[in-house]
Parts: C-alpha cells; sequence; structure tokens
C-alpha cells in the first residue's frame, strides 16, 4: 500500500475556507438560532469536504472514519459530565438550592459591585479546585439566577463567571490544563505557574477594573419593584434555608479533595434529588403532575422528571418562571450534538495532516521572538476554532512548536504560558469548541451574546502577544537549562 500524499496548503485551506463562509450563511441565515442546528450541518459538511481531499491525497476511507470516531472518543468525558451537569441543574432547582442562591445573593450581593463580585468569587473558588466547569456549573448557575433577579444582563455575568472560573482554573496546580501545558512544553508546573503571573494578574485586574466600572454605570438601571415580587415568589415557593446549600458544599467539598469531575457532579445532582424530597416535598409531587400516583411513586417520578427533562416553575410570575425553568440531561442533547459535529471536522484535519501542514506555513512567517510569539498564539486560537477543543489547541501547538522555541534559545516556559494565555482561555469563546458549548449550555447565554464581556480571556491573549514583541519577561534558555531541555 502506498503512504497518503501530504496536504498542499491549498487542501489544507480548502475546508477552512467553506467552514468560514457557510458559518457566515448560518448565521446570516439563522442569527443566534444558528446553534441550534444550522451550526452542526455546516460542520459536517466541512468535515465531509475534509474528508474528500484526505481520500483524494490517499488515505483510506477507512482511516478517515475511524480518526473521526477517535476524535469523538477524547470528547465522551466531557460529554457525561454535560449530561451529568445538566441532571444537577435539575435536582437543584427542584431542591431550592439554586432558588436559596439566588434569594441570598439578591440579599447579601450590592447591584454596583455585582459583577465584580461575580468575577472574584468564581476566581476564588476555581484557584480553591482547580475545575472551571464544576464553578461554572454550581455557582455561575446560582450567579446568573442572582443577576436576573437583580435585572441585571445575563451575557455580562456569564463573561464575568468565565472570566473568574478561567483566571482560578489557569492559575490552580490542581486545574488539568495548568499541568498539561508545562509537561508539552518541557518546563515544571510551579515554574509555569509563576511566569503566567506576569501575564495573567495584569489582565485580571483590568477585567475586574471593566467589571466594577460596568456594575456602577448599570446600577441605575435596578427595578426594585421586581426584585421584591422576585425575592418574594422565591421564599413563597421553596422553603428557603441554609440547609438546602448541603449539595453544593458536598460539591466542593468533593472536588477540593481531588474526587474526579464526573462523580463529584452525579453526587450533586443525586443529593439535589435527596434534598428536594426533604426539603420540597410538594414541589416534587407537583413536578411528577401524576395525581393518581401514590405520594412516594409520585416523589420518585419528579426526582426522575428533573434529572431527566429539568425542572419547570409555575408560579404564575413570568420573570421567575423564565428562571427557574431549565436543567434535565435531555437540555444538553443539542450541545452534545454540536461537540460530535466540531470533533468530527477537527479530526479528519488532524489525521490527513492538514492542521500540521496550516502550523508549518504559519511558522515560515515568525522570524522574530514577538513573531514567534504571535504565531503561536494564532496557532492555539486557530486550533481551537477548527479542532474545537481546549486540549488540542494545547497539545498540538506545544509539539509542533516546542523545538523551534529551543532552536531560538528561549526557555520552555515562554512556550508553555503563551499555549496556556490562548489555548486554555480562548476556548470557551468558540461556540463549538468543547468549553465554548458547555458554558453555553450550563449558563444559558450563547457563546457569542457573553463573548464581548468575558474580559479576561480577551485581554489575557493580547497581553501575551504584546509582551511577546516587545520582549518583556521572555526568559532565554540557559545552557544548563537546555540540556535538561533537551532530556
Amino acid at each position: 500500500m502506498t503512504e497518503p500524499r501530504a496536504p498542499s496548503l491549498l487542501d489544507a485551506l480548502l475546508p477552512i475556507v467553506v467552514l468560514v463562509i457557510l458559518l457566515a450563511g448560518s448565521v446570516y441565515l439563522f442569527g443566534s438560532d444558528a446553534i441550534g442546528g444550522a451550526t452542526q450541518i455546516v460542520l459536517i459538511f466541512a468535515a465531509a469536504v475534509a474528508a474528500l481531499v484526505a481520500v483524494r491525497n490517499g488515505h483510506r476511507w477507512r482511516d478517515v472514519e475511524r480518526a473521526m470516531i477517535a476524535g469523538i472518543g477524547t470528547a465522551m468525558g466531557a460529554i457525561l459530565i454535560l449530561l451529568a451537569v445538566g441532571s444537577l441543574i435539575g435536582t437543584w432547582l427542584l431542591a431550592g438550592t439554586v432558588p436559596a442562591m439566588i434569594y441570598y445573593g439578591l440579599h447579601l450581593l450590592h447591584p454596583q459591585i455585582f459583577f465584580a463580585a461575580t468575577c472574584l468569587i468564581c476566581a476564588v473558588a476555581a484557584v480553591s479546585i482547580g475545575s472551571s466547569w464544576t464553578v461554572a456549573g454550581t455557582l455561575g448557575v446560582g450567579l446568573v439566577g442572582v443577576a436576573l433577579g437583580f435585572g441585571l444582563s445575563p451575557e455580562i455575568t456569564a463573561g464575568a463567571v468565565i472570566s473568574g472560573v478561567y483566571f482560578g482554573d489557569k492559575m490552580s496546580p490542581l486545574s488539568d490544563t495548568t499541568n498539561l501545558a508545562p509537561a508539552v512544553a518541557g518546563t515544571d508546573i510551579f515554574t509555569h505557574i509563576r511566569h503566567m503571573v506576569w501575564t495573567t494578574g495584569p489582565s485580571f485586574l483590568i477585567a475586574l477594573l471593566l467589571f466594577a466600572i460596568v456594575g456602577l454605570r448599570t446600577s441605575a438601571e435596578i427595578d426594585t419593584a421586581s426584585l421584591q415580587e422576585t425575592t418574594r415568589t422565591l421564599g413563597e415557593v421553596f422553603h428557603i434555608t441554609p440547609f438546602a446549600l448541603i449539595p453544593l458544599l458536598v460539591v466542593f467539598a468533593m472536588a477540593m479533595r481531588k474526587f474526579p469531575p464526573l462523580p463529584t457532579i452525579l453526587t450533586g445532582a443525586l443529593l439535589g434529588g435527596l434534598t428536594a424530597v426533604v426539603l420540597q416535598p410538594d414541589a416534587v409531587v407537583a413536578l411528577a403532575n401524576s395525581p393518581e400516583l401514590p405520594r412516594f411513586l409520585a416523589t420518585v417520578k419528579g426526582v426522575w422528571t428533573a434529572l431527566a427533562s429539568g425542572y419547570v416553575s409555575t408560579t404564575g410570575v413570568g420573570a421567575v418562571d423564565e428562571l427557574l425553568s431549565r436543567g434535565g440531561m435531555s437540555s444538553m442533547l443539542t450541545t452534545i450534538w454540536l461537540i460530535i459535529c466540531a470533533l468530527s471536522f477537527g479530526a479528519v484535519l488532524e489525521h490527513a495532516g492538514m492542521l500540521e501542514r496550516l502550523i508549518r506555513a504559519a511558522l515560515k512567517a515568525a522570524h522574530s521572538t514577538g513573531g514567534l510569539i504571535f504565531t503561536t498564539a494564532a496557532t492555539c486560537i486557530g486550533t481551537n476554532i477548527v479542532a474545537a477543543d481546549q486540549y488540542i489547541a494545547i497539545v498540538l501547538p506545544g509539539r509542533m512548536f516546542k523545538a523551534e522555541f529551543q532552536r531560538r534559545g528561549l526557555d520552555p516556559r515562554n512556550l508553555s504560558r503563551v499555549i496556556e494565555d490562548c489555548g486554555t482561555l480562548t476556548s470557551p469563546l468558540v461556540p463549538w469548541n468543547t468549553c465554548g458549548a458547555y458554558m453555553s449550555a450550563t449558563l444559558g447565554v450563547a457563546t457569542f451574546a457573553y463573548l464581548p464581556f468575558a474580559f479576561f480571556n480577551l485581554i489575557n491573549p493580547v497581553i501575551s502577544v504584546l509582551y511577546g514583541a516587545f520582549g518583556i519577561t521572555i526568559t532565554k534558555l540557559t545552557p544548563e537549562k537546555e540540556t535538561a531541555y533537551e532530556h
């Protein structure tokens, strides 16, 4: 059997051009609803174009198909977590956990500092447990609810949540990406974290300042009557008590003890169902909507419904019903569809060597240190868009640029910093990326809607590139480090 031909630059660009043109068309025709199906069709069609190019270059269809299946397989853990988070949201709404978070948040947080406080709270929580997804799926959901109760923008709140959780995830030694980036680049995790402080610290402070300014400018719009109606309705429908927060505390305790995310979130979902039975028995029976069943069976059905289909609020207060009617595994299916289509496309490009060809072409233009940093950053962002997975956006550029950084006498900590500044942080800004799809589905805000307000995620890559351009905190490779680098 003859070896497949390496793709030309035109081969590599063709699927990307098709993707961009069709995505523009889907947004024009469907607007914000494009993510509900049109984008998935675009990704599958672009994957088909990439597959045709691969087959023309000598790749067997069977191998291309296997690559697609393997690519999808890399996200199975994320897909299972998504389903578990859907169930968690459903039972936490039924249990009064999320309503209690909203109720207490409306009393404790002041609208003027809400956005900055949201960002800071999420950052501290994420540093503590090292997981952006867990914090967004628990505290983030409650804080978006608080924002709606205040009449504040859920889009800005989602941006504050994402800014906070990704700062914490990025700077925590417990985070998987924070361990992965230095491992790929060839340095150690604590050197990596210390080097990131130079770009991450200023970026986060600027983001906090922007959230504080936005909060001061929007606080005058608070509808006091609506706020009072929301808190009164929550108090009437749910038994608001600190005990309703037990599932939240258990999830954070398990996360801090380094339990894996999936069993942690599933435990939280099941504990939410048990809490609902104890604290909100009437709401559980009402959700079952089966008066013919004995109360015990109706209770089982109510919890089962929350796990599968989410909670449906019927208070009669439109704002509260819209706020609380969500969750369930079924609510994540469109997001999972999106992830499967996106990873199929990215897997074909990687298998056929198209991603590598694009990176090689970009590397030829990187003549200076600043150019190399910029090219690495652009590659991480581009890989997030094309391959739809933040781990690929860290591993692939790290692997491709490692030798070039060494050849130019640059310490590997520079590479590990830029791939995390740009690979980790831009992943939630792409709607079909696993992270963007997760954040949108979990927080209930479209990716393109919160993107302009994810200040930290937007600022940090820019500062990283500027540091490279002006040689700020760019560490050279010493002879001792070079010897260790080679081994």
